[in-house]
């Protein structure tokens, strides 16, 4: 079976069209958990259906990972055959993948964790395959799709915007690391299991359409010193400390020259450095 796993942050109004964006259950077989990191947003329980849609109360905000961790805990009690199709709340479908993404994994069952192609509303490809760059520091995305026909290509990360994670490879319930609250878990969840000798990939079989930071830009400064804090933090644990250290000199850099155009952002990005020294 699959479980669609999504965090909701005051998202009751993306969550529903998520929802409404998939085939009927009534001739497919499927469940969202959807993991509420708002206790006082009641309106998200309107969601809340006996067969398909259940929803756990986090009591706090425990940030992406933390969010998505309860709703794996829970799967895997369940069914630690599943598979678990981690969603983003402003991500919904186009096209009905239920009966597809069953099938993929049986033609590929030695890939532990699978991206999807992820477009945006206009069409254009948001995320398409991550590559991590040893040498430089270097987290970036790239089209790993675009000139291949293949059914998948191999990736050093995924984004956790769309990311399905094929329970039956792993001994264990796969976990983000909570030291991250917010932006680049998804990068250290892959770097971890990849690690230990699991296949990441992304494939354009199926795809999801994502409306970019439509919740994180409400808040500028705290998106900023998050992203700041999981880069870093990234790159002290997956690269070397000349690295850290340039890329450190490079931002606190860029955060001077934008303290006069972009103060909020500059701010941020100091938060997110005194973070990770005082880590």
């Amino acid at each position: 079976m699959i479980y669609f796993v999504v965090v909701n942050y005051y998202s009751t109004n993306l969550i529903t069209k998520l929802i409404s964006s998939l085939p009927s259950y009534d001739s497919h077989e499927y469940k969202v958990v959807i993991v509420n990191n708002s206790p006082d947003d009641y309106s998200i329980y309107n969601l809340k259906n006996q067969q398909y849609v259940l929803v756990f109360n986090a009591e706090g905000n425990l940030g992406f990972g933390g969010g998505c961790n309860l709703g794996l805990k829970w799967v895997y009690t369940q069914d630690s055959q599943g598979i678990v199709w981690i969603i983003n709340p402003d991500a919904y479908f186009v096209e009905n993948i239920i009966d597809k993404v069953p099938l993929f994994f049986e033609s590929h069952p030695n890939i532990s964790l699978l991206g999807t192609i992820v477009h945006t509303p206009t069409g254009e490809v948001w995320f398409a395959g991550g590559s991590f760059i040893l040498s430089t520091g270097a987290i970036v995305t790239q089209d790993l799709l675009t000139h291949t026909d293949t059914d998948y290509v191999a990736c050093d990360w995924i984004t956790g915007c769309s990311l399905i994670v094929n329970l039956r490879n792993f001994d264990e319930c796969p976990q983000f690391d909570p030291a991250y609250f917010l932006y680049y878990e998804d990068f250290d969840f892959c770097r971890r299991y990849a690690n230990q000798g699991h296949l990441i990939a992304v494939t354009k079989q199926f795809g999801v359409i994502h409306q970019p930071s439509s919740i994180t830009n409400k808040y500028v400064f705290r998106k900023i010193k998050n992203s700041t804090y999981g880069y870093l933090l990234s790159l002290d644990r997956y690269t070397n400390e000349w690295i850290v250290k340039i890329r450190l000199l490079r931002l606190i850099s860029y955060a001077l020259v934008l303290m006069f155009v972009k103060p909020q952002v500059a701010f941020g990005k100091f938060a997110g450095v005194l973070m990770y020294w005082r880590r």
